[in-house]
């Protein structure tokens, strides 16, 4: 706060956190209140709003556990979320490490900009393309028929593979990102003395990378299953009526079936599960705020 005093005034500091203030307040916490007072509350039409029937209940709440489709969506939804988390992990890990500590610093740039330009286009246009590339007469079936791996086309889309194969590579710079920021701050002196004592590359990724880039995978893994969690074009674009997504339950709440209390309490829920995963990431990577605001 001293320094961002000392580079803009008072003046113009007040301005800055009197709009973050209005901001929070505004798109953040005034949603999520009325979300909250929403859930809490019958669906009733306009004319008994304030009646003797509309007082607070949990029956919202309660249908997720009484609709077995629903619950079983739910459940779905946090495992394939946790999947594509770790599947993005796994992908992201090396292209992290070998641009913060392999690649060339003159490179560097190109690489990095590789990976953003394709970002550039909007999410549901790059989706869009993973719903050609997945097609049954689509590229990927037609290199395999070519390569022959496969007698005849197969169907891609309408499953969990398609989904979590799109949210991937969605998702894919919400993961690099920190990674990079935490490897690259690792100075390589320690990897070449762990190289110089005949540590291996799995032992020196176990016992020096990996540790000292627990913040960067706690915030990259945070936000790939939030935002996993939360998707819904994703899933609507390369899922289907065998791999919804609980977003979609949501959107049909409010949009399709015109309960808004119901559907609040489903986006409630969600939301406490997205809490809960947060703070058992920063449990199990041993974490804290200020670890991860690095």
């Amino acid at each position: 706060m001293t320094e961002v005093l000392r580079r803009y005034g008072p003046v113009l500091t007040g301005v800055i956190l009197l709009a973050v203030a209005v901001w929070l307040a505004l798109l953040v916490v005034l949603p999520q209140l009325m979300m909250i007072g929403f859930s809490f509350r019958p669906s009733l039409p306009p004319s008994k709003i304030g009646g003797p029937e509309d007082v607070f209940t949990v029956r919202n709440y309660l249908t997720l556990w009484t609709n077995q489709i629903h619950l079983a969506i739910f459940l779905k939804t946090i495992w394939a979320s946790a999947l594509v988390t770790a599947t993005t992990l796994a992908v992201c890990y090396p292209v992290a490490f070998y641009l913060a500590q392999v690649a060339p610093k003159r490179r560097l740039p190109l690489l990095i900009l590789m990976l953003i330009v394709p970002f550039w286009i909007n999410e549901l246009l790059r989706t869009f393309s993973w719903y050609i590339i997945l097609a049954f007469n689509g590229p990927l079936n037609a290199l395999l028929l070519w390569l022959g791996i496969i007698d005849e086309p197969q169907r891609f889309l309408g499953g969990d593979g398609g989904v979590i194969v799109g949210m991937v590579y969605v998702y894919i710079l919400f993961m690099v990102f920190p990674l990079y920021n935490a490897i690259e701050s690792l100075d390589r002196n320690q990897i070449e003395a762990a190289r110089d004592l005949g540590a291996g590359w799995l032992r020196i990724h176990r016992r020096i990378v990996l540790p000292h880039a627990k913040p960067g995978i706690a915030v990259g893994c945070i936000m790939t299953f939030m935002l996993a969690a939360g998707s819904y074009a994703v899933p609507a674009l390369l899922g289907g009526p065998n791999s919804r997504w609980f977003t979609e339950i949501i959107y049909n709440w409010f949009f399709e079936g015109g309960n808004w209390n119901q559907g609040a309490a489903y986006a409630f829920i969600l939301l406490v599960l997205c809490i809960g995963f947060i703070l058992g990431a920063m449990r199990l990577f041993r974490v804290g705020l200020a670890d991860i605001a690095k």
